[in-house]
């Protein structure tokens, strides 16, 4: 049963009491007043409907402060039960003591109805406000219990969660440490790849270096030493070509010591011969001639020696002089 089923319940429990107490109270006070008003002055008669109120008015207390107790699931003690049960028995007295008096059964039993039937309802109400209370308290706790386990489920799904949050946590930075292990480990690997590779680059560089100056320094010896062997041939063709220059110099003059001399003699020789007695043969002549022309004589002298005409023998000195060759003067006289 739920929540509203209860209210439901307990509604309908004080609607029906409240109900009868208030048809037992109106029924008592119809019931009793005229037997009051019988046993009353009739000076007091007015006082007669006093008497069922107070004891209705105790019902009424009764009643309420049972129904507060039971939702409260307090209880007041006998006390509370004694004057319950003191106040349905004075309403069934009152209600039943006039039939009684007249010794009628019927009456009593008619009388005695609605003061039983308060009676019965007053305990039949507190027994189900009882059971009612009792059940909501136990309806409460299953609710609390059902709260609180819903709580520990809850902050034992949090704490699942959480665990499970952490784990994957931990499980993510692991794998992210696995990750970063990975890719520091594959960064070392390509920096010691690209540094293996950079030492054989300079490695292979250095040795391209080294081969090339060895290379470099062989061809610079090669050509230091060509240079050498060049400049010692230069030096040696020079030699040989000063010494071949000197020896040519030395021949030229010798040559032109001894063609001076010859020219010396032969001019001493043609002098001494004296101008020529005829017309001598042409080699004869052109000799002289050439002779002549080489001990620096005059064309007329040598046309004295060789006995040809001036004219011929300038022909002759025209063929023999050189142009750097002062020569002899021409003569313009003829034989």
């Amino acid at each position: 049963m739920n929540s509203v089923q209860t209210r439901s319940a307990e509604r309908a429990l004080s609607g029906g009491t409240w109900l009868i107490v208030c048809g037992a109270m109106l029924y008592s006070i119809l019931t009793v007043t005229p037997l009051m008003a019988r046993h009353t002055a009739d000076d007091w008669d007015w006082t007669a409907p006093i008497l069922p109120l107070v004891v209705d008015a105790a019902v009424v207390i009764v009643v309420k402060l049972d129904d507060v107790l039971s939702r409260l699931g307090g209880h007041g003690g006998r006390w509370p039960v004694v004057l319950r049960w003191m106040t349905g028995l004075m309403t069934l007295a009152l209600n039943t003591a006039d039939s009684a008096l007249k010794k009628d059964l019927v009456g009593v039993a008619v009388h005695s109805v609605a003061p039983l039937l308060l009676i019965v309802t007053a305990e039949a109400s507190l027994a189900y406000r009882r059971a009612i209370a009792a059940a909501e308290a136990t309806h409460k706790a299953a609710e609390d219990a059902e709260r609180e386990r819903r709580a520990q489920q809850r902050l034992a799904d949090a704490e699942r969660r959480r665990q499970d949050e952490r784990e994957q946590r931990e499980n993510a930075a692991a794998l992210a440490r696995e990750q970063r292990e990975h890719e520091a480990a594959l960064a070392r690997e390509q920096a010691e790849r690209e540094e293996r590779r950079a030492r054989e680059e300079r490695e292979a560089r250095e040795r391209a270096e080294a081969l090339e100056r060895e290379a470099r320094e062989r061809r610079e010896h090669e050509r230091e030493q060509r240079e050498h062997e060049r400049q010692m041939l230069e030096r040696q063709v020079r030699e040989r070509a000063e010494a071949e220059q000197q020896e040519r110099d030395r021949a030229a003059a010798r040559e032109q010591r001894e063609r001076e001399d010859r020219i010396t003699r032969e001019r001493a020789a043609l002098l001494e011969r004296g101008p020529a007695a005829g017309k001598l043969d042409e080699g004869e002549a052109r000799r002289i001639v050439t002779v002549a022309f080489g001990a620096g004589l005059s064309v007329r002298q040598a046309a004295e020696l060789c006995g040809w005409s001036v004219g011929w023998v300038s022909g002759r000195y025209a063929g023999l002089r050189d142009p750097e060759h002062t020569g002899a003067p021409l003569a313009i006289a003829s034989q």
